[in-house]
């Protein structure tokens, strides 16, 4: 999991630090600094939702409930209002705090793995897994190619399918760099890998908490992909003037009142862990 933020963060850097920040979307900065900066708020979201979950998965392993209470702490600080802003992505000093707790975070993990990670989690519904990440990967190709530096369009025989270089009120209907769609995609795949963890974790509110957190992350990042893939594939091709509403920070609006109950379904009916989970694979691992 780490491994793939910081490719999607190198990826930001290269990106941010070439492209001129006019193709590019809310940030003013250009060159090292711009794309340093811009890296500082990809560590900010996802970043620190996604370090929650492995928090919860950290310390099932290293005792460290004080270091974890201020990692979670420093984490949540993302959620107040103007530490981030959608219409401003440019760093402000704010955004060390967060990224300060994402950092306590990687250094309990590479602390519980000092003595080997332990497998891989249960497989069990990996058809699911690969099922949907197959299905919002084919979504989320314009945000790959964007996050590249690369417009789509310019892929032979991709331009068709997707929208990307087309200008509309005066800007491309895909923008370079990160997308908030492509934001949600990879906060799904990060749910669904450390959902294979659940059933090895020991029974407890922590596990019960890390079940309910990752099936809000499903249901969240599905959100903001769904998002951002009709306002650019749909809405800016004229087929309709119907929008969905944003999902990016917590609103009044129906389709939050969706991501929600799709937490609940999600966590009913998949991920909440039943009592004899953690028994079941504590036996097999001693047999």
């Amino acid at each position: 999991m780490w491994a793939l933020c910081g490719l999607i963060g190198l990826s930001i850097l290269l990106t941010y630090s070439r492209e001129p920040h006019e193709k590019l979307y809310h940030v003013s900065g250009s060159g090292l600094f711009g794309g340093l900066s811009r890296v500082l708020v990809f560590v900010n979201w996802p970043g620190a939702l996604i370090a929650i979950a492995v928090l919860a998965v950290v310390l099932d392993r290293v005792r460290q409930p004080l270091l974890g209470l201020i990692a979670l702490v420093l984490c949540a600080v993302v959620a107040v209002p103007g530490v981030l802003d959608q219409a401003n992505l440019d760093a402000k000093w704010i955004n060390v705090v967060p990224a300060i707790g994402v950092g306590i975070v990687f250094l309990l993990t590479a602390w519980a793995c000092r003595d080997g990670i332990g497998g891989w989690g249960d497989g069990r519904g990996d058809w699911v897994r690969v099922a949907v990440f197959v299905v919002l990967a084919l979504v989320a190709v314009p945000w790959f190619f964007a996050e590249q530096g690369v417009y789509v369009g310019d892929i032979p025989g991709l331009g068709s399918i997707f929208m990307s270089k087309k200008v509309i009120d005066g800007e491309t209907a895909v923008h370079l760099g990160e997308h908030h769609g492509m934001v949600g995609l990879q906060i799904v795949v990060v749910a669904l890998l450390l959902s294979r963890e659940l059933p090895r974790m020991r029974a407890s509110a922590r596990r019960t908490a890390l079940a309910l957190w990752l099936s809000g992350l499903l249901a969240y990042g599905a959100g903001n992909i769904a998002n951002d893939a009709w306002g650019e594939q749909v809405v800016k091709r004229g087929w309709t003037d119907w929008k969905l509403p944003s999902v990016v920070r917590p609103d009044a609006n129906w389709l939050w009142l969706v991501v929600l109950a799709g937490t609940a379904v999600i966590f009913f009916t998949a991920l909440r862990p039943r009592r004899n989970q953690a028994e079941t694979h504590s036996s097999s691992t001693e047999t």
